[in-house]
């Protein structure tokens, strides 16, 4: 059997080799490496590695734009407008947090829109590169080519999952909140539906609107829907946060569900905020130090060992997977196999601490 347990940088060697070799130019590779892995180091293991595949396939069928930069449909300074070109989405965004940042620090606030992206990964996986320059980072994104999420009320999907992110600083871990607007994810689903498995509780709906723990509704001819966040009662709120996403995206880029589809990719929505250009950073953290020991100190519920806050359990398990290796999920060695023999790699070998 294959060994599950990875060093992170042989992780991130292995997919920049096999994104080079399929075409992608180094830079872009090598920021896309480093995001995939970044998402398996938090433990957003459908959003990470389990990627490569589809992006090598992106890339090879030239759905992915291989190299380039994006072009500026507008600056002001403070909000900017980026066309993507289709370059990949982890490039696009880790690049718009390093132009942002001198911008937020000269205006306070700084917006950066990007249409036309390739697809972005896990939101996560950026929410560090701000926190840790003491900035506080707000982003979101929308698939404007695909739909799997109903309306509240309805059973026609409408949107995409649709998350929206945040990094906010702190004098401990940053709080990384990074959710969805609808109940789960078609990752989730595609993963739990290859599996032969359903969900513990009725988060879609069949194509005749009934209630389903089966992820196979989504692939039927009608197909069915993911249920938004708040399920069959209080999905207005999952509607409304996918609502307020779109807006950020396709609304401010002024191009998204209304255009031609032109393959699976992202609008994405970034700010940048400066605590120094407001209160100040000290007492920013002094807020958040506060939510976070109140929060922290809270007695649990039953059942509950203890209150986390967004991003405690990510930052642990990256820290610990640092040191023991990346424990991968069962799905994603056989297919990282399959890459190696398309592309002429070996696997990255059993991690084996220092």
């Amino acid at each position: 059997m294959t060994p599950s347990r990875f060093a992170a940088q042989d992780l991130q060697n292995f997919a920049f080799t096999a994104l080079t070799n399929a075409g992608l130019a180094k830079p872009q590779a090598e920021v896309t490496a480093q995001i995939l892995v970044e998402g398996d180091l938090l433990g957003h293991d459908t959003h990470g590695l389990a990627l490569l595949a589809p992006y090598l396939k992106e890339i090879e069928s030239g759905s992915m734009t291989r190299s380039g930069e994006p072009t500026v449909m507008s600056d002001r300074g403070a909000s900017i407008l980026w066309d993507g070109q289709r370059l990949p989405g982890p490039w696009l965004v880790c690049s718009g947090i390093d132009m942002l940042i001198p911008r937020a620090q000269k205006y306070g606030s700084a917006t950066l829109v990007i249409r036309r992206s390739h697809h972005i990964a896990c939101l996560a996986a950026y929410l560090i590169r701000a926190t840790d320059a003491g900035f506080m980072l707000l982003m979101a994104s929308s698939g404007p080519a695909s739909q799997s999420v109903a309306p509240h009320g309805g059973t026609r999907a409408v949107m995409t999952p649709n998350p929206i992110a945040a990094g906010i600083p702190s004098s401990t871990t940053p709080f990384l909140v990074d959710i969805s607007s609808s109940i789960t994810t078609n990752g989730m689903c595609g993963r739990m539906q290859q599996a032969g498995q359903q969900f513990d509780e009725e988060w879609l709906l069949d194509a005749q609107g009934k209630p389903s723990r089966d992820p196979a509704v989504l692939t039927t001819k009608p197909p069915g829907t993911l249920l938004p966040l708040g399920g069959l009662t209080s999905g207005y709120k999952g509607f409304g946060m996918a609502l307020i996403v779109e807006a950020l995206t396709a609304g401010l880029a002024g191009h998204g569900r209304a255009d031609p589809i032109e393959g699976w990719g992202a609008t994405v929505y970034l700010t940048l905020h400066d605590p120094s250009a407001f209160g100040g950073i000290d007492d920013f953290k002094r807020q958040t130090d506060w939510i976070a020991r109140e929060s922290r100190s809270n007695p649990p519920r039953p059942g509950v060992e203890s209150v986390r806050m967004p991003g405690d359990r990510g930052l642990a398990l990256k820290a610990r997977q640092r040191v023991e290796g990346i424990d991968l999920h069962q799905s994603i060695p056989p297919m990282l196999e399959d890459c190696a023999k398309r592309y002429g790699l070996e696997m990255p070998g059993t991690f084996r601490s220092s």
